[in-house]
Formats: C-alpha cells, structure tokens, sequence
C-alpha cells in the first residue's frame, strides 16, 4: 500500500519549520518537543538546553495561529509584568488596556515571578499566537531573546526598565530619584538611620532604589554605613514585608524610620509594627513606593513614591502600536513623593 504523495513547497517558496524540524535537529521525540513548549519542569534540564537550542536555530514558532499571522489579521498584544498580582503591575495593565481597546487590540497578560525561565515559556506561548508585539518587564539584563523574537516579526518595547539599547524602545521610571526622594525625605524629618527593606539587586528597580537612597546619603553628608541599614526582603509583597521587619525589631537596630521597596512591604511592615506595639510615625516612620490605590486609604496614610502607573502603561502600548519604524524612544518618567501621615508628614 503506497501513501499519497506530500505536496511540495512551491518553488522558491520558504517552508515554515516544524514541531518535527526540531525533534530531529535536537535528536528527541516530539512528544518530548511538546512538553518543553509546554511543561518545561517535565523534561530533563540538559533535554531541554537541546531542544531550545533547536528551537531558536530554526526560529520555530508553533502554529497554534499560523494561518492569521500569514494573514496578517492578528489584534492581539502580550505583557509579562513581574506579578500581576501586584496593585503597581495591575495599574500599568490598565493603562496598556485602555490604549489598546482604541486601537481594536486585545491584551494577554502574564507574570514571570522574576523568573527567567517563566518568562521565556510565556514569550513562546505569545508568539505561538501570534501577538503583534509585546512589552515586557525583563526578568535579566540580558535581552537577546527579545531581539532574536524582534527579529522574526514581533514588536518588543522593555517595560519599566529602560534599554540598554538605542535601537529598543522602552518606558521606565527614574527610581535612583524615587530612591533619593524617600531617603532624603526621612533624613530631613530628623531620621539618623533608615532601615531600607528592599528586594534583590538582580531586579533592577531594588538595585536603582538602592543607589538612590545612597545618592541622598552622600548630599547629606552622613555614613551610608550608619545611615542605612538594608535588609532583603523575601518576597515583594505584605508578606515579605513582615519577615523583614520582625527581623529589624528583633535585631535591636537603632533605625527610627523604615523605607520600604514597595508599597505591598510597606503594607506588611506597618502591620507588623503595629502587632509588635512600635507606634507609626510616633515612633517608627514608614515611606513606601508606588503610591498604589489603598495608600492612601489606610489607618495611618502612607508616604509613598509616587510613580506614574497609568501612563507608564499607556506610552509602552503607544509605542508598540507605532510599530517598527525607526524611530526608537526611550521614556523615563520622574517619580514624585506623596507625603502623607505615616512618616509625620500631614496627608495630601
């Protein structure tokens, strides 16, 4: 029994590669192909390596939506935030949204969890759908993934961080002024040393609110190493919060104010102070970041630094939608500090 003959590709004509292309270029079955696509944790880390490998020298991409990108009639848009979870993220969600819907464009969201490997997986599944473009919270410096994904017909602006590169659009925040906004706030109160709850220098925003509340040290002219205690916060979120700041009270530290990395710590910080019976601001002042909705709405307002959450994400979307043109912009926007109760300031 003869099978029918497979049409060939006409002539000239470039044959998209295949889930099978890769499963003989990376010597693995396609079934093997499939859960790295899909359940990365499933396949040994060695397998894996070899079939992304496969993946990126062939430029695959799945054919979930093959056909409407041949047709060009895709409307749909990716962002891989840190955590959507995060009022912060949420908010720039919103703005990319709401520019989008005017434009007639749809919106698929993820979270990377810092997690470099998250966010590949993610970067995939998008452009097996065939996204126009997508912005993205990079989870490393190293950005060549998202030029190798530009490369093959994807729009990619970075999204708060600004780029290393003139060619790539970008919108950011400038956090070493958001940084020196807070520290120099609190060293004007009469503060002599901040505790600083911050997450991992890995995650450029901790790294340049870090610089920024060194930076404000230094115009004070005071010690960093008696004016600033930092402490690594587990998570970005209340709960981070909490276990750092029942290690500074149990550390018997001499900090009167703490300033937290975000908003979320700050929520779980001033819980914890208030549990523990350490007054705010009476005796512990308290400044977080973001300005996110329910700072203001607490028992004791919160000082935060105010970043620009809505456009941020309306200027990403703006510039994605403008498309590949040449003309590549970098948007840094300032940040403003709210003062407001918890660090003995009066509400705004």
């Amino acid at each position: 029994m003869t099978t029918p003959a497979q049409p060939r590709p006409r002539q000239g004509a470039r044959r998209r590669p295949s889930i099978s292309d890769v499963a003989r270029l990376a010597e693995v079955s396609v079934g093997t192909v499939s859960n790295v696509l899909n359940r990365p944790d499933r396949v040994a880390p060695a397998t894996r390596e070899r079939v992304e490998a496969a993946i990126a020298r062939l430029a695959f991409v799945p054919n979930g939506s093959a056909r409407q990108l041949r047709a060009g009639t895709i409307t749909t848009v990716g962002a891989i935030v840190l955590d959507i979870a995060n009022p912060f993220f949420t908010d720039v969600a919103r703005g990319i949204e709401d520019r989008l819907a005017q434009a007639d464009c749809t919106l698929m969201v993820a979270s990377s969890q810092d997690d470099p490997d998250r966010e590949q997986r993610y970067l995939r599944l998008f452009e097996g759908h065939g996204v126009r473009g997508v912005m993205v919270v990079p989870a490393t410096e190293q950005i060549d993934h998202l030029l190798a994904l530009r490369s093959r017909g994807v729009g990619v602006v970075l999204l708060d961080r600004p780029s290393p590169l003139p060619d790539v659009s970008s919108v950011a925040v400038d956090d070493v002024t958001g940084g020196a906004l807070a520290a120099a706030h609190l060293l004007a109160q009469g503060h002599a040393r901040i505790a600083f709850l911050n997450g991992p220098h890995t995650i450029r925003q901790c790294a340049d609110r870090h610089a920024g509340v060194l930076q404000a040290v230094a115009e004070a002219g005071l010690d960093p190493a008696e004016a600033v205690v930092e402490l690594t916060v587990p998570s970005l979120d209340a709960e981070g919060g909490e276990a750092a700041t029942r290690r500074l009270a149990a550390s018997g530290d001499s900090a009167t104010a703490v300033f937290c990395v975000n908003d979320l710590t700050a929520l779980g910080a001033l819980r914890t102070l208030r549990e523990l019976g350490i007054a705010v601001p009476t005796d512990m002042a308290l400044v977080g970041y973001d300005d996110v909705t329910f700072a203001a709405e607490l028992a004791t307002p919160l000082t935060s630094v105010r970043q620009p959450r809505h456009r941020l994400g309306e200027r990403a979307a703006d510039l994605l939608l403008r498309g590949d043109d040449g003309r590549a912009e970098q948007v840094l926007f300032q940040p403003e500090l709210v003062v407001r109760e918890s660090s003995g300031g009066r509400s705004r």
